[in-house]
């Protein structure tokens, strides 16, 4: 089978790795595949981590994104789901993210490589796309940055690149990008809008009144799946709801899950851009020790319409969302 070409039949895998899989994405993509009938060997640092991945079914392995050992585990296993990500949003923090980011990628797909392992797929992100200004209907074939928004974007960016181009005949690499993944067992966008409400440091920027594309977990979960079975190698796939919600709209009925009230203070934009420049540059010059209230990169990932299109995973994957919106708050409500 050329690399060029999706899998035969679209069979799932009979034994998976997954790394990241005490992680938000990790815990559902690990319930996702249990559910389905794989065996699901999970990448765990501590002693809290195994815990978790075995209550949830998984088989724990002991150890690191850079361990020696890593291919040992992944002995047996048709297929991995490299979602260990650092996600951190703050400036000054390239070096470590791109340890994590670049290097620990670099070093599970070696180690897949080794193992005999014949489809991988990377949860990447839109945000490989992000420099500040608003990212419109985007497809597939829009290009990277030449200036991104921030150690997130850039360093994902690279991890992406370079995982694609390992992609060979037995050796398929594809990548799915969610946006704003959201849903049940949330530990990342609705409880930092919460905080943010309960300590009243809440604002919409400029009124909120811009578009999203956003991604409850069940359906980045159905994506991966897709990918895996369907995907091409070599190839990126956004996968989303579907079409796009205005930010303040979905903010409002997220919070409203949990019995939260926004303020319906705001912010001009242009005054958080220049307070997300300058505390960029303090960054920078501090190492990293000195952080502004807001980042370049938190600023491109919710200051300005950021929606992506789904017709390639449509087309290619035969993907489409298994949960709608109405569906997955109404389970947050629950």
């Amino acid at each position: 089978m050329s690399f060029n070409e999706p899998a035969a039949g679209g069979r799932a895998p009979a034994r998976l790795f997954l790394t990241g899989g005490s992680g938000y994405v990790g815990r559902n993509l690990i319930r996702r595949f249990i559910a389905d009938g794989v065996h699901v060997v999970a990448l765990a640092r501590s002693a809290q981590a195994i815990s978790t991945v075995r209550d949830l079914g998984a088989e724990p392995f002991e150890g690191d994104l850079f361990d020696p050992r890593l291919g040992q585990g992944m002995a047996g296993c048709d297929a991995l789901v490299h979602a260990a990500a650092d996600t951190d949003h703050g400036a000054g923090i390239e070096a470590r993210l791109r340890r994590i980011n670049v290097e620990g990628t670099r070093a599970v797909l070696a180690a897949a490589r080794a193992a005999g392992v014949s489809r991988t797929v990377l949860i990447s992100t839109e945000s490989v796309l992000l420099d500040g200004a608003p990212l419109v209907g985007a497809t597939e074939a829009h290009p990277y940055p030449s200036r991104p928004a921030g150690a997130y974007s850039r360093t994902k960016g690279q991890a992406e690149r370079l995982a694609l181009a390992q992609s060979e005949p037995g050796f398929a690499v594809m990548a799915v990008r969610p946006r704003f993944v959201w849903g049940r067992d949330d530990t990342t966008a609705l409880p930092q809008l919460a905080k943010a409400v309960r300590s009243g440091g809440f604002a919409w920027i400029d009124g909120g009144r811009y578009r999203t594309s956003t991604t409850h977990v069940a359906n980045l979960c159905e994506g991966v799946v897709r990918a895996l079975e369907r995907g091409v190698g070599g190839q990126a796939y956004f996968i989303t709801d579907g079409e796009p919600v205005e930010f303040r709209d979905f903010a409002t009925r997220l919070l409203a899950t949990q019995g939260l009230t926004a303020p319906d203070k705001a912010v001009p934009r242009g005054l958080l851009k220049t307070i997300a420049t300058v505390g960029d540059a303090l960054a920078a010059v501090s190492g990293g020790r000195v952080q502004g209230p807001i980042s370049r990169q938190a600023y491109a990932t919710s200051a300005v319409e950021v929606t992506v299109s789904i017709a390639k995973a449509r087309a290619e994957l035969g993907y489409a969302p298994v949960v709608s919106r109405e569906q997955g708050l109404a389970e947050l409500a629950g």
